[in-house]
């Protein structure tokens, strides 16, 4: 085998691993918020607002267009987990729970904390370097080397 081949190999072994990482977080946080009734993009949600947020600032932590957020609102809404609110600026919107949002995302906390704790086997050290090695590979290529 080649360098270039076995890089390539490489490449997508790392590539699968991280794949795969994602979706076994992504499912345990299903499994652990399925018994609670909130569908998972709402649960996302409910977790993100300890304090109201704007919707830009909702829409980047849930990677989608602002514009998907406004049905994640209404749905919000009308399960009486949350309501729009004015920012600073009268033109932001922002979201904030209401008394049973609050007590949803205390549930929502203990589920995913206690059924789906994502990187439990690693260690406080671990985690770090884990934060840094994903960091890393989520700058734009090059960027890195700028430093």
């Amino acid at each position: 085998m080649s360098k270039h081949d076995a890089e390539i190999a490489e490449s997508r072994v790392l590539a699968r691993m991280v794949v795969t990482v994602a979706e076994r977080a992504r499912a345990d946080f299903a499994a652990a918020v399925e018994p609670l009734g909130v569908p998972v993009h709402l649960a996302r949600t409910v977790l993100l607002l300890g304090e109201p947020q704007s919707m830009r600032f909702v829409a980047g932590e849930l990677a989608c267009d602002p514009s998907h957020v406004t049905g994640i609102a209404d749905h919000l809404e009308e399960r009486g987990l949350a309501y729009r609110v004015s920012g600073a600026d009268r033109r932001i919107k922002m979201l904030k729970l209401t008394e049973e949002g609050e007590a949803l995302r205390l549930q929502l906390a203990e589920a995913v904390n206690t059924e789906a704790p994502f990187g439990a086997q690693l260690d406080a050290s671990q985690k770090q370097v884990f934060r840094e090695l994903l960091g890393l590979l989520l700058e734009p290529v090059g960027e890195g080397e700028k430093n």
